[in-house]
């Protein structure tokens, strides 16, 4: 399970505004003034607009990790719980 967006059976959707595309990537940011260096809050993105919202969380200096989605799932299931994602919102 994803920790975070569901049960691993609902459909992931990219978080850019009006988007409605199957999310393909995970954005990894905190904001270093609100959250404790370990915390990890996510985006989901597609294709298209991964750049965009990676751009937007870097220029703020918040942006971690680009992961693909299937691999973030893949860490999150050898990890058990705690893992990747664990303290992420989205």
């Amino acid at each position: 399970m994803l920790h975070g967006f569901g049960d691993g059976h609902e459909r992931l959707v990219c978080s850019a505004k009006g988007c409605r595309e199957d999310a393909a990537w995970v954005l990894s940011w905190n904001n270093p003034k609100l959250h404790t260096p370990e915390r990890r809050k996510t985006w989901l993105a597609c294709d298209e607009h991964r750049e965009h919202l990676s751009g937007f969380l870097g220029v703020r200096g918040f942006l971690r990790e680009v992961v693909p989605l299937a691999e973030w799932r893949l860490r999150e299931t050898t990890a058990g719980e705690g893992g990747p994602g664990s303290a992420s919102d989205r």
